[in-house]
């Protein structure tokens, strides 16, 4: 179907036009941060993953579709050996006019190496997950990240001309008392900041309840030291975001839990086995792994997308379980796509 010559857009069952897609390329990680994964993880046989020519032929169907921003996410994306080949290929689509984003979420500890390499693809802008600005701590809740490597990977990236901005999970009494400090050093560099409130996906070896800390407190606490603005800055994604008077800097909020944002949603999220998530937080699925080692050419492929988008629900049902302490979805983060 087109309009005008071109691909007729995906429209879910909603009425909410898809153009961002969120790409898995890994389920593996160097990290095991404690909000996201369980300390000894087993993660997906190599022959289950994806291939690049397969990962870049379904986002580019996904493109021609309408498809306008593209996040590549992990696990840790740049783990993989020779993702750098994937994000130059991915980039074609940019210089071409038919992608408007090429971005990446990231933990940061592979970025001192490969932010050149990003940026001459034609990424832009990156979000890094960074939960403490004390080393010690940031090591406990990473299990094993090292906070210097990021901090180094965070000053190559905006050396390399990168758009920062800081993803920072909210976890009550393990860093809500670096919130202020956090805001005050990367606006003072630079970046963004964006806290997410922790989300019940997967079995992490520990108690979500401790965890959870709901961004209307954070919120409020941010309200007594700093004034807070009203902006109408968007990113495409699900944040709500507000500029600091005494900084001059933006700050955002993610919240799944205490007030989702089900309702204006234009994504959805493609798992590195090649499954598609309609919803972060449902099973809604479709497999396309199968279609494309069966060689199917690009009108099926196209017409198995647009079969997809008729299950997007009309949003998630995330809830922290206090009763039973399990998550609300089985799978962990890392498959699904950060």
């Amino acid at each position: 179907m087109t309009q005008g010559g071109a691909a007729a857009p995906l429209i879910d069952p909603f009425q909410r036009r898809i153009s961002y897609l969120r790409v898995s390329v890994t389920d593996r990680c160097d990290f095991r941060c404690v909000y996201c994964m369980a300390e000894e993880m087993q993660f997906l046989p190599k022959a289950e993953i994806l291939t690049y020519d397969e990962l870049d032929r379904l986002c580019s169907a996904f493109i021609r579709l309408g498809v306008r921003k593209l996040r590549l996410t992990g696990g840790e994306p740049l783990v993989r050996r020779d993702i750098m080949g994937l994000i130059g290929s991915l980039g074609r689509h940019l210089t071409a006019g038919g992608l408007d984003e090429l971005t990446l979420t990231t933990n940061g500890s592979q970025l001192a190496r490969h932010a050149e390499g990003l940026a001459a693809a034609g990424v832009r802008r990156l979000n890094v997950s960074l939960d403490s600005l004390d080393a010690g701590r940031f090591a406990a809740i990473t299990r094993r990240g090292k906070l210097d490597v990021v901090l180094d990977g965070i000053r190559a990236a905006a050396a390399a001309g990168l758009k920062i901005k800081l993803n920072v999970v909210a976890l009550r009494g393990v860093n809500d008392d670096e919130f202020v400090a956090m805001i005050e050093w990367a606006h003072h560099a630079g970046h963004e900041v964006t806290f997410i409130e922790t989300m019940p996906l997967g079995d992490i070896d520990g108690d979500r309840t401790d965890q959870y800390l709901p961004l209307s407190l954070v919120k409020a606490a941010l309200g007594r030291r700093f004034t807070l603005e009203d902006s109408d800055h968007r990113t495409g994604g699900p944040a709500r975001y507000y500029r600091v008077a005494e900084t001059g800097g933006r700050i955002g909020f993610i919240t799944p839990l205490t007030h989702n944002f089900c309702e204006s949603c234009n994504r959805v999220r493609l798992t590195c086995t090649g499954t598609l998530y309609l919803c972060l937080g449902q099973d809604d699925s479709y497999d396309f792994r199968d279609l494309l080692r069966a060689g199917v050419d690009d009108q099926t492929l196209e017409a198995a997308i647009r079969e997809a988008m008729t299950r997007k629900p009309k949003g998630h049902d995330f809830v922290i379980d206090r009763r039973h302490d399990r998550p609300a979805v089985a799978r962990h983060m890392s498959v699904t796509g950060g």
